[in-house]
């Protein structure tokens, strides 16, 4: 009898951080039913996660590990790009891309097989670090073009809420989808990229955030809770993505018909206003100032270039690929 979970692939990316993949491979090798694919997608790291990832493939059946080492580092949205083509090259039917610094609770896929039935593309619930609930809701408010958060409450009486925007800390997404809307758009390098292949989903399927729990964070950051939302640091790369692809997410609503110029420079505004009030609320500095101004102003350049196109969409369904 098949189920739901039968093809289900977990595309993984890593970049120089062993120890926590080597946890995230130990957790999906423990999971009580086993994923069709584990696919590793190594953005050319320069420590020991090579010998990490073969060290774990005598812990998977034959043929489910696939090792897929980049040569250059391509950011989350390159490694999420490759890890979702490679997945579907091997015939799966479901993608979860996943970073490397979660955990997966031993019951995921059991949790997720019945909203399988109903929805393509899928969030569940995480714990955080300190094993409470780390609470991650958004919706893409149109005018603004910026996703806001909103509270547990936002759960229907059946267990989900319907959103229009997503993480790929988590994201399950079903392959017919997949091929609809394209690959992860790898331009983004880091920051945005998630949330916009949410969107582009929503375009065509319901995108649910289900009350279902399936991934715990394991890596420590310095944070705030403002109750709606955690505010975590982060580092002067994803500061100055955060503000440069802002121009891809307007590209991308341009391209759909959902651009309003005037409500998303007040989103941008507000999102450089956001970032400035990280730097004082979490990191204690307004060091991070003037790369978060060079990648607004660097996003005037994608905003000019007349032979952008998004990500087109999968013409022919992949193949099976050899393990």
């Amino acid at each position: 009898m098949t189920s739901t979970t039968d093809r289900l692939a977990i595309a993984i990316v890593t970049f120089n951080r062993s120890a926590l993949l080597a946890e995230l491979l130990d957790s999906a090798a423990r999971l009580e039913t086993q994923p069709f694919r584990v696919v590793v997608v190594d953005n050319a790291s320069t420590d020991d996660t090579p010998a990490i990832i073969e060290s774990y493939r005598d812990r998977f059946a034959d043929g489910v590990l696939v090792n897929h080492r980049l040569d250059i580092n391509t950011g989350g949205a390159g490694g999420f790009s490759e890890g979702t083509r490679v997945a579907l090259d091997h015939g799966a039917e479901w993608v979860w891309l996943m970073d490397d610094d979660v955990e997966i609770l031993p019951e995921a896929l059991e949790r997720f097989a019945p909203w399988m039935e109903r929805f393509a593309v899928l969030h569940g619930r995480r714990y955080d670090v300190d094993g409470s609930p780390f609470f991650w809701q958004a919706k893409f408010n149109q005018f603004l073009g910026v996703p806001l958060p909103y509270t547990s409450k936002a759960f229907n009486p059946e267990g989900y809420a319907i959103t229009n925007s997503g993480t790929f800390e988590g994201m399950l997404i079903r392959a017919d989808i997949v091929r609809r809307i394209g690959l992860p758009d790898p331009r983004f390098f880091i920051s945005w990229d998630d949330a916009v292949y949410a969107w582009l989903a929503s375009r065509y399927t319901q995108v649910a955030y289900v009350d279902a729990f399936v991934l715990k964070r394991k890596r420590e950051q310095r944070q705030i809770n403002l109750g709606l939302r955690h505010l975590n640091d982060s580092s002067p790369l994803a500061k100055y993505h955060v503000m440069r692809n802002r121009a891809y997410v307007g590209r991308y609503f341009a391209e759909h018909g959902q651009l309003n110029r005037v409500g998303f420079a007040l989103g941008t505004a507000l999102t450089f206003a956001k970032e400035v009030f990280r730097l004082v609320a979490v990191e204690r500095s307004l060091k991070g100032v003037g790369v978060l101004v060079k990648g607004w102003r660097d996003g005037r350049t994608i905003w000019r270039d007349r032979s952008w196109r998004p990500m087109p969409a999968l013409s022919t369904s992949p193949g099976t690929g050899e393990n």
